[in-house]
């Protein structure tokens, strides 16, 4: 009995277990802060812009990775190491590091960038590598977009923010008509598309812009339809589908390249 009892002063005395208590005190601290802050976060989260509900979300991200940093340097202080002689010599310990992690570096600082920029929010929508999506988190170290076409989740490195471009309201479409019909009839087809096109509650407005170009088979007739872009996708093929009824019902055909053949 009493060697149970000493075998059991010794592990409470002993830095292992010392260790393991400050890990789970922190852990439960951190899951506390955690949880309040989530909480107060969905409470006035319905009164907070994008720009704001990014700040929220960083600073959850932020949160931890403090946690850990300081349940480290807890732990070191406890197994007898110096935390202030080490601290002391960072600054080597930095450039090392800084060779070794330059990359998740470069991605936390640019996450920073994000923000204070404002390069875009949580809630844009954006274009990256050909993929439109809407923004669903900003990291410290990674970007997601939830891709728009196949909602599949995509991870993009922050260091990579040069090549995001967030997504205007802005549709614009050709309108290919050929050489034979007038001008004037020309403009008058395009006012009754543009007029089907607003029928849709989704479309903000539509507008004929003029000529665009003259083709080799057709004459190319711009028009803008502007419209919330998360629905861009399905806006167009709505604009789409509109041309080619109204054309239909005209009775004008949509011309297409021709190949002439002339025999001697």
């Amino acid at each position: 009995m009493k060697d149970s009892i000493e075998i059991i002063s010794n592990l409470l005395r002993s830095n292992f277990v010392h260790s393991i208590i400050v890990i789970i005190v922190s852990f439960c601290i951190y899951k506390i802060v955690k949880h309040f802050f989530i909480k107060g976060n969905a409470v006035v989260s319905e009164k907070l812009n994008n720009k704001s509900k990014t700040y929220l979300r960083l600073i959850t991200s932020i949160l931890r990775y403090v946690f850990v940093i300081i349940t480290i340097l807890i732990i070191l202080e406890i197994n007898g190491i110096n935390v202030s002689s080490m601290l002391a010599g960072v600054g080597i310990i930095s450039v090392i590091l800084g060779l070794a992690i330059q990359d998740a570096l470069k991605d936390i600082i640019r996450g920073f960038s994000i923000l204070s920029d404002g390069y875009f929010s949580v809630g844009d929508v954006v274009s990256y590598d050909g993929i439109v999506g809407k923004t669903i988190v900003i990291g410290l170290k990674t970007t997601k977009i939830k891709d728009l076409s196949t909602n599949n989740i995509i991870s993009i490195a922050n260091r990579n923010i040069e090549k995001i471009q967030v997504v205007s309201e802005d549709i614009y479409i050709n309108i290919p008509l050929s050489y034979e019909l007038s001008i004037d009839k020309a403009e008058n087809v395009i006012d009754i598309i543009i007029n089907e096109i607003k029928t849709n509650d989704d479309v903000k407005n539509a507008e004929y812009l003029g000529v665009n170009s003259l083709d080799d088979s057709n004459i190319k007739y711009l028009i803008k339809v502007m419209c919330d872009p998360e629905i861009k996708l399905k806006i167009r093929r709505f604009s789409l589908g509109c041309i080619l009824r109204v054309l239909e019902n005209e009775g004008i055909e949509v011309p297409y390249n021709q190949l002439d053949i002339h025999q001697k």
